[in-house]
This record gives C-alpha cells, structure tokens and sequence, in this order.
C-alpha cells in the first residue's frame, strides 16, 4: 500500500526473525560505536584512536566560521587535530546523548551537548552537535559534525570569518 502512495520510496520489508536480529546487531554496531566515540574522545583517547579506520574522513562544515578546515582527511590528520583540541579544553564532557540507528546497518546519528573549559580564554563552551557516523569493517570510517559556530567563536574569542556588521 505504502509504495503505491510513495512509489520511489524503498520501505523495509518483512524479515524472519534471525534477518531481523541480524540486521537489529548490524545496527547496533553504527550506534554502539558513535556511542564509544563520544565516551572515549576525550577520557580515553587512545582507546578512541583504536575506533578508526586509516582513511577516516572527518567532516565539519560549519568549521571555517572559525578559521578551522572543513574536512579533515586520514588518521594523522584526525588525530592531529584532535590533539589540538583536547589541548585547547579543560574538563571536556559530553552529555545528554541521543544515539539513533538508521536502516543502513553502517550509519547512526547523535544528538549530544558538550562543555568544557578553553584554557586560553577561559570561558566556558557549551555546545550542542549533531553528529553523522559511517562505519566500515566495524571501525569509524567517517564523521559529520555539525555546532554553532558563533558559540565557538565567543568561547575561543576569535571572529566568525566573513561575518560583517
């Protein structure tokens, strides 16, 4: 009935239940691992480190509002640029997370608040991210990582660029 009032729609389709658990774990790796990502950014970060893949693509589009690159590509540079971070903040924590599945067994999304202390200036960043993951052989292979980047700027007391009053 579905298909015929959305007709270019692909709907799940009934599964036996060993399908069906199959896929509900295949599903729980995206979010078990979006999930370990938060925990262990910052608390564990090379246990984080263990999460990815070489060829990890860390996507951050709002990023040049504050002067930052908007990919990052590769483990050296993911972790270089992590390391930058966990350098810059103090007592870093992520909370109130909202970990969802999709249908594809390698993606999940969050939604999560984050504070933490910028020792250069500091003030407080508070922040809420969505956050995108695909997986690929059980390891992050890709994020997207959306912020408000005017909270940014105001923590890390830097222009929001190509911003003119």
């Amino acid at each position: 009935m579905l298909t015929q009032i959305f007709p270019k729609c692909v709907f799940p389709r009934e599964t036996s239940s060993s399908t069906s658990d199959s896929l509900k774990a295949a599903m729980a790796i995206a979010s078990d691992l979006l999930q370990r990502h938060f925990q262990t950014l910052v608390e564990d970060n090379a246990q984080w480190q263990t999460l990815i893949t070489d060829s990890i693509v860390w996507e951050l589009p709002y990023a040049p509002a504050i002067g930052h690159p908007p990919r990052l590509s590769g483990r050296l540079e993911v972790v270089r640029h992590v390391t930058w971070f966990l350098s810059a903040v103090e007592n870093f924590r992520f909370f109130d997370m909202n970990v969802q599945a999709m249908n594809d067994p390698e993606a999940a999304v969050a939604e999560v608040k984050a504070e933490g202390l910028i020792k250069a200036t500091g003030r407080i960043y508070h922040q809420d991210y969505v956050v995108f993951l695909r997986a690929f052989d059980g390891k992050i292979a890709f994020l997207r990582e959306y912020f408000d980047p005017t909270r940014a700027a105001k923590a890390l007391d830097t222009p929001i660029l190509g911003l003119n009053f």
